[in-house]
């Protein structure tokens, strides 16, 4: 078995929603983790496990911040982090893959499908074996009781349903605990 530690220096964590379905807000998250243990060399057998602390949100709007960390999205007093245990990695073609798992957020888990590519193996400076992974997907945040809304006086969403997930993660591989 082959274990793998998320590299958050050289990884990132982001989405995108759409704002009076005219423009889109980025944000992403600035402390998260990740691991994953696989023992195939395709990974089609990997189960990762990830949590990302909502308090840690950016926005780039101070405000916006604030309010996502509210009772009307997040709750993040209650529910401080969100969370990913994967429950299959289906090998499609070449570097392209399936990842299923369950998202959990506001204390709602519900199964999802990531796509995920990978981007490769290498050697760093110091000797340890890295691999890239670009992960991406689409979540329904009402679905997780992210349930704030509000309509422009013209009639228009302010916030879509639909997020946009994704996230470019490297990975070291961990070298066996020795007895």
């Amino acid at each position: 078995m082959s274990n793998f530690q998320l590299d958050p220096m050289h990884s990132e964590v982001s989405f995108k929603v759409r704002h009076l379905m005219i423009s889109t807000v980025s944000g992403s998250f600035s402390k998260f983790d990740a691991s994953f243990t696989s023992d195939k060399e395709d990974f089609s057998d990997a189960s990762v496990q990830f949590e990302a602390e909502i308090d840690s949100i950016s926005t780039n709007n101070g405000q916006r911040d604030e309010h996502l960390k509210s009772a009307d999205f997040f709750d993040a007093a209650n529910h401080p982090k969100l969370s990913f245990k994967s429950t299959n990695m289906k090998h499609l073609s070449g570097n392209n893959y399936e990842l299923h798992g369950n998202l959990t957020m506001r204390g709602v888990e519900k199964p999802v499908v990531l796509h995920v590519e990978y981007s490769g193996k290498m050697t760093d400076f110091y000797g340890n074996e890295k691999h890239g992974f670009e992960i991406s997907g689409k979540i329904n945040r009402k679905e997780f009781g992210l349930a704030w809304d509000a309509v422009t006086e013209a009639g228009g969403v302010v916030v879509s349903d639909e997020v946009k997930l994704a996230v470019n993660a490297q990975f070291a591989k961990v070298a066996p605990a020795t007895a």
